[in-house]
C-alpha cells in the first residue's frame, strides 16, 4: 500500500516498550506486552509522515506468517511496494499499518486491532482456506531506520490448505518453502523476516 499524503497510523510511545523491557529480535512472552500495549489511551493515531521520522513512537505493524504442512509462505517485494526501503527483499510476513478506519467504536482497542489484521492481509493476499490465528511473538529491531519506528506483532496463521493468491502487484515470486529452503535464501530477506526465520520453530 502506498503512503497517502494524510495517512494516519496507530502508534504507541516507545517508552511504553522500554518500560516493559526493550529487546532485539523476537519476544515470546506475548501476553505481558499485549496487556500493556492494548490499554485504552496507550495506542493513538498520528500522521505517518511524522511517525516515520520520530523514534520516540513505534508504529504497530501486524506481521502475519502463514504456514501449511511444514512450509511457509514467502514472496519478494516488487517495485510497487509502498515501503520503498524494502523493495527487492524476500519476506515471510504479510501486514501493514493500522489506520483510523479500523477504529470501530463498538469494539475494544484489541478487537479493533484484530479486525485491522484481517483487512490488511485481505488487501495483499486472498486466503482461500480455513486457518487458525495465534499471536506468537513481538518483533523489534532498532538496528536500522525502518525498525526504529516500527514494532511488529507476529501472527502465525496455520492454513488447512496451501491456497493463497496475491491481490497486490507488489507481491512477486510467491511460494511455500520449508525452513531449510528459507535458510538457503536468508541473505535475500528483509531484516524482520531474517529475525523471524531464526525463531520460526517457536513461532
Amino acid at each position: 500500500m502506498k503512503m497517502a499524503a494524510e495517512e494516519q497510523v496507530m502508534v504507541i510511545e516507545t517508552k511504553v516498550l522500554e518500560g516493559l523491557g526493550l529487546f532485539h529480535g523476537l519476544a515470546f512472552d506475548v501476553d505481558r506486552y499485549l496487556e500493556a500495549i492494548f490499554v485504552p489511551g496507550v495506542p493513538r493515531f498520528m500522521m505517518r509522515a511524522q511517525a516515520e521520522k520520530d523514534p520516540s513512537y513505534k508504529q504497530l505493524i501486524p506481521y502475519v506468517i502463514m504456514s501449511c504442512q511444514g512450509k511457509y509462505l514467502n514472496y519478494v517485494r516488487g517495485s510497487r511496494a509502498g515501503e520503498k526501503r524494502l523493495v527487492g527483499n524476500r519476506s515471510i510476513g504479510i501486514g501493514g499499518h493500522i489506520n483510523p478506519a479500523d477504529d470501530v467504536s463498538l469494539l475494544g482497542i484489541y478487537e479493533t486491532y484484530l479486525t485491522a489484521v484481517e483487512r490488511e492481509v485481505a488487501e495483499e493476499v486472498n486466503v482461500e482456506t480455513k486457518h487458525s490465528d495465534r499471536i506468537a511473538a513481538l518483533l523489534n529491531d532498532d538496528s536500522n531506520e525502518v525498525g526504529q519506528v516500527h514494532l511488529g506483532i507476529v501472527h502465525h496463521w496455520r492454513l488447512d490448505e496451501p491456497k493463497v493468491s496475491k491481490n497486490e502487484q507488489m507481491i512477486t515470486q510467491m511460494s511455500f518453502m520449508t525452513i531449510e529452503e528459507l535458510q538457503a535464501v536468508k541473505d535475500t530477506m528483509e531484516t524482520w523476516s531474517q529475525l523471524c526465520l531464526d525463531g520460526l520453530a517457536r513461532v
